[in-house]
């Protein structure tokens, strides 16, 4: 019996497409995998950058709570000098009027204004070496600001209130106001400690005399002596 050869030299185009097909899909697949890596790293590169966003969140957050927990009971006022005249208001037809301005009125001397110490800023305190103030507080300081500036009103409301109308307490205060006066005080508004135990609920104690330092520091207040008083004049 004959048997037939068999062909295989058919089967080999094949066997190369395959192979071919293969080839590729690793080439791919090898594409693939590089891709997945640089998404990796740029993934860890993008938590790193979350984590490290988070903690400085945390920083500010943690300042956020300082700040709330210390807010100053004294800000520095600021006013804004604001026009409140607009040109929409005016009428271009009708003719524009001088008035004669009404001659200053000399204010009674009571109704005098009294110069009063400002309150430190933020920035003046943070300027103020730490072995000055110690553990006071920016609070601290403008609290002793507001009681100084009441013994100032008081004491000068007195000297300009007429004296006829001054009561026996008054006439004596006032009369040992003027003792207190010298030339290098004159036109200046100042108090004494006497002054500050008559009108204030403040200590005249050595953390009175710390925040007076403080207050000179910040060019807040001078002194001058003489005669055996230390005048606080403020600047």
């Amino acid at each position: 019996m004959q048997m037939g050869n068999f062909n295989y030299e058919g089967q080999e185009p094949t066997l190369k497409t395959v192979l071919n097909k293969i080839g590729d899909e690793i080439i791919v697949v090898n594409e693939l995998l590089n891709k997945l890596e640089l998404e990796i790293q740029y993934q860890e590169q993008t938590n790193n950058s979350l984590k490290e966003l988070c903690e400085s969140l945390e920083e500010d957050y943690k300042d956020v709570e300082h700040l709330k927990e210390n807010i100053p009971s004294h800000l520095p006022q600021v006013t804004v000098a604001q026009s409140c005249v607009k040109g929409s208001d005016l009428d271009p037809e009708e003719p524009f009027k001088v008035e004669e301005p009404e001659p200053i009125k000399k204010p009674p001397k009571e109704q005098r204004s009294i110069k009063e110490m400002p309150f430190i800023t933020c920035d003046e305190f943070n300027g103020v070496p730490s072995y000055m103030k110690s553990r006071l507080t920016y609070g601290q300081i403008n609290d002793v600001i507001k009681e100084i500036n009441k013994a100032v009103i008081s004491k000068y409301k007195i000297l300009h209130q007429p004296k006829k109308s001054m009561n026996s307490v008054a006439r004596n205060l006032y009369h040992r106001f003027i003792d207190e006066e010298t030339k290098d005080t004159k036109g200046r508004y100042f108090v004494v400690e006497a002054d500050i135990k008559e009108f204030t609920t403040l200590k005249v104690d050595k953390k009175f005399h710390v925040l007076l330092n403080i207050l000179r520091h910040c060019r807040r207040l001078s002194e001058v002596r003489g005669g055996g008083l230390t005048r606080y004049v403020i600047t």
